[in-house]
């Protein structure tokens, strides 16, 4: 049986919330302020996934505006293995804070066959920072390698089951289509990267290189709550 794990933070019984309040411009240069500029929320509590994919479902396609201007889909990348698909966004401090991380996941994987396709989940009307022409700017301002889609109208997520910003699904291709092999967080620390112990998207994707099912296949994503 595949492996289910949790993650525990070192923060005891609550979380911030990343909707209400506008986040600073200081808070986008260290976790740690980050951490400082957001109300409480319940970002973990009974996060278990209801509805959208399980492990071992197929992925349909999606067909979303980059922001080049440019549509993109799964179908675009002939030459993939697979894909490490991540809902994340401009505003959330936990997104913010894994923003290198999934940029050094892209420039690891990429070029053995699984890219990092990103997807703001959020509705712009509900959140202005997470508008298309802010993703343009955010992207540009971090220099993210990877495609950065909008989810315009909110069909994909439901679709995946995605609760959370960051959320991670990564994807094997197969005969039958592209397949999920893990759900859930890049890894078990958002707040410090240099305490991180288990680095779950990393493993899942070695070990489908090397022909191998991944160690862990499920944990909770920790971040915030997706706008609609």
């Amino acid at each position: 049986m595949k492996n289910i794990h949790l993650l525990f933070l070192v923060f005891p019984l609550f979380f911030m919330s990343c909707g209400g309040e506008e986040t600073t411009a200081d808070a986008f240069e260290a976790v740690d302020s980050l951490l400082d500029n957001a109300e409480i929320e319940e970002v973990l509590a009974e996060d278990s996934i209801e509805e959208g994919y399980a492990v071992g479902d197929y992925a349909t396609d999606f067909n979303l505006m980059n922001i080049d201007d440019q549509t993109a889909s799964l179908a675009d990348y002939e030459e993939a293995k697979g894909f490490i698909v991540i809902f994340t966004c401009n505003h959330c401090p936990y997104a913010v804070a894994y923003e290198d991380r999934i940029i050094a996941l892209d420039e690891k994987y990429k070029t053995q066959g699984y890219p990092v396709i990103a997807i703001n989940p959020n509705n712009p009307e509900a959140m202005e920072d997470d508008s298309f022409e802010n993703m343009k700017i955010r992207a540009a301002e971090k220099g993210f390698t990877f495609p950065y889609l909008l989810d315009d109208g909110q069909k994909i997520f439901p679709q995946y089951g995605a609760t959370k910003t960051p959320h991670v699904y990564i994807l094997k291709k197969d005969a039958n289509g592209n397949k999920v092999e893990y759900i859930g967080a890049i890894d078990d620390n958002y707040g410090d990267e240099s305490a991180v112990t288990v680095k779950y998207v990393e493993d899942a994707v070695d070990a489908l290189l090397g022909g191998e099912e991944p160690p862990v296949t499920s944990t909770v994503a920790i971040g915030c709550s997706i706008k609609r």
